[in-house]
């Protein structure tokens, strides 16, 4: 069944955002528009189609990206070839005996007052890691940080030039940052009054020479503001100190060496989330966080994050998701209100992308603010907003339509 175009452009009706309690009427009205932001449908039968060893890990990029965190962690665990472990209840007790819970963003904030440089990484199919990092932002800046590199920000000659001007990402501003929450990361940095920059290499190299020529780039960036202080946002080992196994010496540790200056290094990724729960770690399971949390011993001294001989000073236990209609709960965090937005109108189309701009950022340009995809068996859009105006963008790549809505 095709809507009726010419109605539904017109169409009024009363739509409930929970979090503002208020009505509000929509007109909707059809438009041309295009997107790269996958349907759940096409990124399964690229899965089943393609034979490469690493599919799942693209999977899982590419849920992440279009918002659906749950799967994302699904495909991920497929991809790690991810299996239950759990340890007995003496060496949880043991465990739980031996070290203390602090809350991470506290003590990251006490530690960040004597450090020059903070190094923190993601893994690339985790949207939290980067909500984790948006909730330091303001407290590091007032602390003086006031630069901030992006390994996921394209660099050399495709390096978004416009980017400060524009004070929002678009996807050509890098692969990882079309990713709702990574580029609200960079729209939230850059308000504040970040200097954001890129590192990544750009010689094509890879292991050692790609860790080299990313601690350059910072180096010289450092060199070049004596005395300010640096937020580094990476990709899983490029955090380690010491020597690693792959690399020798991960773009952390070569930093080091080349700026005289000793990052404080925090690891999101060794305990991460996971699609089902049973496939946590079991050290996580054992400490069993409810929010996220550092461990520190007796002495106070973090529990590190190792790898061989590599190592990141202190490793982040975050708490396993819990989900809201198929949302990541901790979405609705920092100041995100809660958005149900009924789409009786358009279940002809199901399943659709249901995507929020910012007003005066350019639709069929800007990364979203947030995406929920809605399949059949729902009847409505829950979106994670910040209060402000938006146009909410439907479509099912074949037709789509827009209206305004005000989240306060």
């Amino acid at each position: 069944m095709i809507l009726n175009k010419k109605w539904i452009a017109y169409l009024s009706l009363t739509v409930i955002l929970c979090g503002s309690c208020t009505e509000e009427k929509r007109a909707v009205r059809e438009i041309d528009f295009t997107t790269n932001y996958k349907l759940s449908s096409e990124i399964e039968e690229w899965v089943q189609n393609d034979t490469t060893a690493w599919r799942y890990q693209i999977s899982a990029v590419d849920y992440a990206t279009k918002g659906d965190y749950k799967n994302a962690l699904r495909h991920w665990d497929l991809a790690m070839e991810s299996r239950e472990l759990n340890y007995s209840q003496s060496k949880i007790d043991s465990i739980n005996n031996l070290y203390q819970k602090v809350p991470a963003r506290d003590y990251i904030l006490e530690r960040a007052e004597n450090e020059q440089i903070i190094i923190i990484n993601e893994a690339h199919h985790s949207s939290f890691h980067r909500f984790f990092t948006k909730s330091l932002l303001k407290d590091l800046f007032d602390l003086g940080y006031k630069n901030l590199g992006l390994e996921a920000l394209a660099n050399g000659a495709d390096k978004d030039s416009l980017l400060s001007e524009r004070k929002h990402p678009i996807p050509s501003t890098g692969l990882y940052i079309s990713e709702p929450q990574f580029g609200n990361l960079v729209r939230d940095a850059l308000e504040i009054g970040y200097h954001v920059f890129p590192y990544e290499q750009t010689s094509g190299v890879n292991n050692t020479e790609r860790e080299i020529e990313q601690a350059r780039y910072i180096e010289e960036v450092v060199r070049n503001k004596p005395g300010e202080k640096f937020l580094i946002h990476c990709g899983f080992d490029h955090a380690y100190e010491g020597k690693h196994d792959w690399w020798g010496k991960a773009m952390a540790e070569q930093l080091k060496e080349y700026t005289n200056i000793d990052p404080l290094t925090i690891n999101q990724t060794l305990y991460d989330d996971k699609g089902d729960p049973k496939f946590r770690h079991p050290f996580a399971k054992a400490v069993d966080a409810k929010e996220s949390v550092v461990l520190l011993d007796e002495a106070g001294n973090p529990f590190q994050a190792k790898s061989g001989e590599a190592y990141t000073d202190l490793t982040i236990f975050h708490p396993a998701t819990e989900y809201v209609n198929n949302r990541p709960g901790w979405l609705f965090d920092q100041g995100n209100l809660k958005g149900e937005i009924e789409l009786e109108e358009f279940k002809s189309m199901f399943p659709v992308l249901v995507m929020a701009f910012r007003e005066g950022e350019d639709i069929n340009q800007a990364v979203p603010v947030d995406i929920s995809e809605v399949q059949n068996e729902q009847g409505k859009a829950i979106l994670a907003l910040p209060k402000g105006v938006y146009t909410i963008v439907v479509t099912d790549k074949n037709q789509s339509f827009e209206f305004k809505k005000e989240v306060n």
